[in-house]
């Protein structure tokens, strides 16, 4: 599966696995995001074709934070897709907000590297060897960031209608959406969640995700449909922080 086609299948599947600490006291402590390590299965239609694992952790070299996205394809599925598919995002967060600094991606040898110049307004790079600059708004996320800034949204309580995602080589509209509460069972026990969908504009494909509070809006489980039809799934199998 090419990078160019990720963000159709998985964007925000892969959803944002970020334990979210309790803020240090004072007005303007920034909040504090546990490094974590999960492990999800990915079904599609119902057939298992692969697993998912997250990684969150601060990165010496910039002094931020590095989230990492691997997913591999098993059984006859390693046949067709034999290279695994990485996505990582270095970001940083400013007072109750993500900031991304730069995105890469890979699959074989198809590539995605975008770096956010946020003093200039422009993100520049490569996206399958196509020349990518683009027009930066205050806000705009890659497709790993976004996650993270939903974990933070709703721990704090305000998470809003719409998002600017980069994502390829042009940046487009998101809706998000609160559902409300559900109780779920899950391989780390019956959880209370909150389900949050989202869905470009103009898509007929809509994402569910469920959040779980109790593990700092960790979300455990993910689903993508199609005018109504499940089309994939992750779900939770392991989390260690």
């Amino acid at each position: 599966m090419p990078v160019r086609d990720l963000t159709a299948v998985f964007l925000a599947i892969a959803a944002p696995l970020i334990a979210v600490s309790p803020s240090s006291v004072g007005a303007e402590a920034e909040p504090v995001i546990a490094p974590f390590s999960a492990h999800f299965t990915a079904d599609w239609k119902s057939i298992n074709v692969g697993t998912s694992d997250l990684d969150l952790k601060p990165d010496p070299a910039s002094g931020n934070y590095l989230y990492t996205w691997t997913m591999a394809a098993r059984g006859v599925f390693r046949i067709a897709y034999s290279h695994d598919v990485i996505q990582k995002s270095w970001f940083r967060v400013l007072g109750e907000h993500v900031r991304p600094d730069k995105y890469r991606a890979e699959e074989g040898g198809s590539t995605v590297s975008i770096d956010f110049d946020w003093d200039g307004g422009q993100a520049r790079g490569e996206s399958e060897k196509k020349a990518v600059n683009l027009k930066l708004s205050e806000g705009t996320q890659d497709v790993m960031s976004i996650q993270v800034e939903v974990m933070l949204d709703l721990k704090n309580g305000n998470l809003p209608n719409t998002f600017r995602i980069l994502d390829k080589d042009e940046i487009k509209d998101f809706t998000y959406t609160q559902e409300g509460p559900a109780r779920l069972r899950t391989a780390l026990g019956e959880l209370d969640t909150v389900i949050v969908s989202s869905r470009r504009t103009g898509s007929n494909r809509i994402l569910r995700m469920w959040f779980a509070p109790s593990l700092g809006y960790v979300p455990v489980q993910a689903e993508r449909s199609r005018d109504g039809k499940l089309e994939f799934a992750m779900r939770i199998k392991t989390l260690k922080r």
